[in-house]
């Protein structure tokens, strides 16, 4: 069975650490294929259990509307809503998450769990409730908004990280503003630290590593958003947005999509960070090909009009070896490749793949390409 997130848009960087893990949807990604999950049917990249009783589009969307605009490895970004019918498995709290569904281990070493979050004005989350957001199982670190349960007051439009149980970093919640983070977690030292940024400016380290109780068994990671009843009922729907969700080894990378596109980071709630450098500019034409691998992750091919020249097709696989056997489209084993529908489109991919494959010495990266199976 295939994955839905089968093949995305190149991003315009290379990026400094390996990818283990890429939540990040490509053009044709629907909400349908999240159903297509479950126990007996475990395809990647993501497990689709913990929800309300409605249906999966109550509780999830995609689009290009929901996605960090500055991020061009996503095509489109996800929503994730709560509402009233949002109890799952008889509990009290209202809850939707998504979980990676992966064979990598995301549970050891030096790692950087990337996510890009947004609030919109409509829908907008009830500052009067706890909400536990993009957290571990065992709540070593996770980020958190609203009226904590047990606090003074009657509301609290804080947006704040936690690590072991413990406020270290925090925010006023600006709707249409563009968080990003990555936590970095070395599981082996027991410490978890905190990059972010905002809109298309690059993470920067915001509170360093500090001792906590790491542990993940690689599908303990909820990504979505837990509401507490905290002393009432609440009804109304609430949407979070998420893009760029991907998990990699140390070094971070730090950049986010090309910073062609940036939201505004001007406000007291905003994180200080030095502007992203544009990217350039490139006139290129382009013919994707399709190889067949063993575990194919990746497939393509550019030719540059300018140059005259053709960059050959790059596979990536699972294991050492590479396959470049070319397949023809008959053969059950090619994989198809997501067509760009703009010339804008197919612009950005091929500036984005150019980029990628010149500035890495050692071939591609993971993330750059995501994992059909």
């Amino acid at each position: 069975m295939k994955s839905f997130a089968s093949l995305l848009a190149f991003p315009a960087s290379s990026l400094a650490g390996t990818v283990l893990w890429s939540g990040i949807f490509n053009s044709s990604a629907t909400v349908e294929d999240f159903d297509d999950w479950s126990w007996s049917n475990q395809i990647e990249p993501w497990q689709w259990y913990i929800h309300g009783t409605g249906k999966t589009s109550d509780y999830l969307g995609l689009s290009t509307d929901f996605k960090n605009p500055a991020d061009t490895s996503d095509a489109q970004g996800v929503r994730i809503s709560i509402d009233g019918t949002s109890f799952w498995n008889g509990q009290t709290m209202e809850r939707s998450e998504l979980i990676p569904q992966t064979k990598a281990d995301l549970g050891s070493g030096h790692l950087y769990y990337h996510f890009s979050l947004s609030t919109k004005t409509t829908n907008a989350p009830d500052a009067s409730f706890e909400h536990q957001i993009a957290f571990f199982e065992s709540h070593f670190t996770e980020l958190q908004y609203g009226l904590a349960s047990g606090a003074s007051g009657s509301s609290d439009n804080t947006l704040r990280w936690n690590a072991g149980g413990q406020t270290h970093w925090s925010v006023q919640l600006e709707a249409g503003n563009w968080y990003n983070f990555a936590y970095d977690i070395d599981f082996d030292a027991k410490t978890v630290g905190l990059w972010a940024s905002n809109g298309s400016d690059p993470l920067t380290q915001v509170v360093a590593p500090v001792s906590a109780s790491t542990s993940s068994n690689s599908a303990d990671w909820h990504v979505g958003e837990l509401r507490l009843p905290n002393g009432g009922p609440n009804d109304a729907v609430e949407d979070w947005f998420w893009s760029g969700i991907y998990v990699e080894e140390a070094p971070i990378t730090k950049e986010i999509g090309s910073g062609s596109s940036s939201s505004s980071s001007s406000s007291s709630s905003s994180v200080s960070s030095a502007s992203s450098s544009a990217s350039s500019t490139a006139h290129t034409s382009a013919a994707q090909t399709v190889i067949s691998t063993a575990e194919p992750l990746i497939v393509s091919a550019v030719a540059t009009s300018s140059a005259s020249s053709t960059v050959a097709a790059v596979t990536s696989t699972v294991s050492p070896s590479v396959n470049t056997e070319a397949a023809t489209p008959a053969t059950s084993s090619s994989v198809a490749l997501a067509t760009p529908t703009t010339a804008t489109e197919i612009l950005d991919d091929i500036r984005a793949l150019f980029s990628a494959l010149v500035s890495r010495p050692t071939g591609v990266h993971a993330r750059d390409f995501a994992r059909r199976e």
